[in-house]
């Protein structure tokens, strides 16, 4: 499995907000599967992160295609070489 960042860029029209409990429904399930790492949206509601696992691109584009947003999404994928942080770590020991 290789790791990838998508950008996520959209604009909020038409419909846009009415599909927005099933695409939450439909990341929360990928997130339990492992296939999301990561979900952040911006503030603005412009754009979006998602750190993803999976074989290669195409399967990215499969995987998110299936998101009721989907018709509102512009894309763009990149290959992770490093993906590193607190959250990777163990956790800390706390003795009581």
């Amino acid at each position: 499995m290789n790791k990838y960042q998508v950008t996520v860029n959209f604009t909020v029209e038409g419909n846009f907000m009415s599909h927005v409990p099933a695409h939450r429904a439909y990341i929360n399930a990928l997130i339990l599967k492992g296939v999301i790492d990561q979900y952040a949206i911006s503030a603005e509601r412009g754009q979006g992160w998602i750190t993803m696992n999976a074989r290669n691109k195409r399967d990215i584009v499969k995987y998110l295609e299936k998101s009721p947003l989907y018709q509102y999404f512009q894309l763009e994928i990149d290959d992770l070489m490093v993906f590193d942080g607190k959250a990777m770590r163990f956790p800390r020991l706390v003795l009581n």
